[in-house]
């Protein structure tokens, strides 16, 4: 091999390795994080966790991302350290499709059909379908679609180019006895692990494998110690991945390497001993990309299959490893919330998505009880629930904190046109839900004051406030669900209960206007009176952002002041109709 051979070479396992994060990246977002989300709900049962773990890593071809998320679940507390033994065991088992896919280079056959079969013959035309796609659709499903099928494209390039760079190979004798160095069961072992570790995907390095099989000087005797050694050398990722995370995170990654480790050893303990048995023919035969397969998928399915009832005994080996001690304190209640915002699920970013929605929807769930309690306050205050809004308002802050930071790093994340959408609605509108808690501490501060003056509205206010805190309620709860399920239909009933709230907030203020002159009311009791309705008003404008923000992102618009103007202004007259209805249902006594 001269100079330019081995450009070509290191150019196809570029364009090769390239190709698979594509493919990998264009299948985790057609799922849309579903497949995380089902590993996110799974039950105890062992057996359904290795199904789902091979079934996901199967379809995002990476045992690595899968075991990254897992570590993440953990460290979450989403998911038990019971529940990842068996994802970890199915994602070693999913992670032999893609040996599978690549043995179909090896196909040869003059028949038409088996021809087609062969990467090179319809890697060609998924790449013409896939580039249709990207060039010439707007939808954003067919365009992942079209990255799947040039990422596929590109691997299987790269694969046939690696695999033609290396072909002169066959004729240098060096090589082949380079090679059955290899045949040294350590040797080949380390050789797997440090080429896997180096690139981080077992998938990966058996592909690299298959494509030196061209060669003819790769034989069975070789490839199964660097293929065991390439099970042990993907658990790099994880192990690098818990760095820093919590004790049972690292004992889920600990599991991983614990199942390749001890399965590899048991392996070829009893693979040498039966060679000394028995003679093993087939040792010295040239291994193709098919036999490369056989071996990955034999290996991976008889581990898992003999563990699954030991799982227990993989669990209890990671905790001896990772022991608690003493002086670690417990993570609290508030902290583990906290923690769905897990940084390794960036990764996946479809999923990190969903997870910032969750944290965002239990932001709003807090704003809104916050808000109720105050409310509760002005008839009936209690010192104990007055704290209870004050340690809510703290805990809106953080998540305004916390899920503000995680939502900024993933708008630099590939995200799909929904998700992007998402992101933008959830980074305008937390600082909204944080205002509503803000404005309820206010209300509670107020109740506190009447409380602490002894001191009480007249029961005609009181009558005139509590329609005027129901509508507001209402238009939080109003305001939540189209939060919540991001209804642009729904957000249109938003608008004109806030049109009433301010209505009702003027008719409340000319009114205590109307008691200060007749006496019946006083100034320093209309000071607290204006600053609970002058909140009230402001929490009812807040909503009204969510929904012209939820309207403006979904439809991309983008004049607020148009926005509403065309909303009060619609042709069909909706608008007033709402108006009138809630008119109708909120009346002043």
């Amino acid at each position: 091999m001269d100079f330019f051979s081995f450009l070509t070479l290191f150019g196809g396992l570029a364009m090769f390795l390239y190709g698979m994060q594509v493919m990998g990246d264009g299948l985790a977002k057609v799922s849309g994080g579903k497949l995380e989300r089902i590993l996110e709900n799974l039950t105890s049962s062992t057996l359904k966790a290795v199904l789902l773990g091979a079934g996901v890593t199967a379809v995002i071809q990476s045992s690595s991302a899968t075991t990254v998320m897992v570590v993440g679940f953990v460290n979450s507390g989403i998911m038990k350290l019971s529940q990842a033994v068996g994802v970890i065991m199915g994602a070693n088992v999913g992670t032999t499709a893609t040996s599978w896919i690549l043995s179909l280079a090896g196909i040869e056959s003059e028949s038409f059909f088996l021809r087609l079969l062969k990467p090179s013959s319809f890697a060609p035309i998924l790449a013409l379908i896939g580039v249709f796609f990207l060039l010439f659709t707007k939808s954003t499903k067919k365009r992942d679609v079209g990255t799947i099928m040039v990422g596929f494209a590109v691997l299987m390039f790269g694969m046939e180019t690696m695999s033609g760079a290396v072909k002169p190979l066959a004729d240098v004798p060096e090589f082949g006895n380079l090679l059955l160095k290899f045949s040294n069961p350590v040797l080949g072992i380390l050789a797997g692990a440090l080429l896997t570790a180096v690139i981080q995907s077992s998938s990966a390095s058996v592909g690299i494998l298959q494509a030196l099989c061209v060669t003819g000087a790769v034989h069975y005797s070789v490839a199964i110690p660097i293929i065991m050694g390439q099970n042990i050398g993907t658990c790099v990722t994880a192990l690098l991945s818990a760095i820093g995370a919590s004790k049972n995170a690292k004992r889920a990654a600990m599991v991983h390497l614990y199942f390749n480790l001890i399965g590899t050893i048991v392996f070829m303990g009893v693979f040498y001993l039966l060679r000394l048995a028995v003679p093993l023919e087939f040792l010295d035969e040239a291994a193709g990309p098919a036999g490369i397969a056989v071996i990955h998928s034999v290996f991976n399915v008889t581990a898992t299959i003999l563990w699954i009832p030991f799982a227990g005994l993989l669990e209890k080996l990671a905790c001896l490893t990772i022991r608690d001690s003493g002086e670690e304190s417990g993570t609290s209640l508030e902290d583990q919330e906290f923690m769905i915002l897990e940084s390794r699920f960036l990764e996946k970013p479809a999923f990190a998505v969903e997870q910032g929605r969750n944290a965002a929807r239990r932001m709003a769930r807090e704003s809104h009880k916050a808000l109720r309690l105050a409310l509760s306050l002005l008839g009936n205050y209690e010192e104990e629930a007055a704290k209870r809004v004050d340690q809510m308002e703290s805990k809106v802050d953080r998540y305004e904190d916390e899920l503000g930071t995680y939502l900024v790093k993933l708008s630099h994340k590939d995200l799909s046109e929904n998700d992007s959408h998402s992101v933008a609605i959830m980074l305008h509108c937390i600082g909204d839900f944080e205002r509503i808690s803000d404005h309820a501490v206010n209300i509670m501060e107020s109740a506190r004051e009447l409380y602490e003056k002894n001191a009480s509205f007249s029961k005609k206010a009181m009558e005139e406030l509590g329609v005027l805190s129901q509508a507001v309620e209402d238009i939080v709860q109003l305001t939540y669900h189209v939060f919540q399920q991001q209804d642009v239909r729904l957000a249109e009933r938003i608008e004109p209960l806030e049109e009433l709230i301010d209505e009702l907030n003027k008719e409340l203020k000319r009114r205590h206007v109307r008691r200060l002159q007749e006496g019946t009311c006083t100034i320093e009791m209309g000071f607290v009176l204006s600053d609970i309705i002058t909140n009230l008003e402001r929490i009812a404008d807040h909503c009204s952002n969510i929904g012209v923000c939820i309207t403006q992102v979904r439809e991309d618009l983008f004049d607020t002041h148009s926005h509403l103007e065309d909303v009060k202004n619609a042709a069909d007259d909706s608008f007033r109709r709402n108006l009138e209805e809630v008119r109708s249902q909120y009346v002043l006594p």
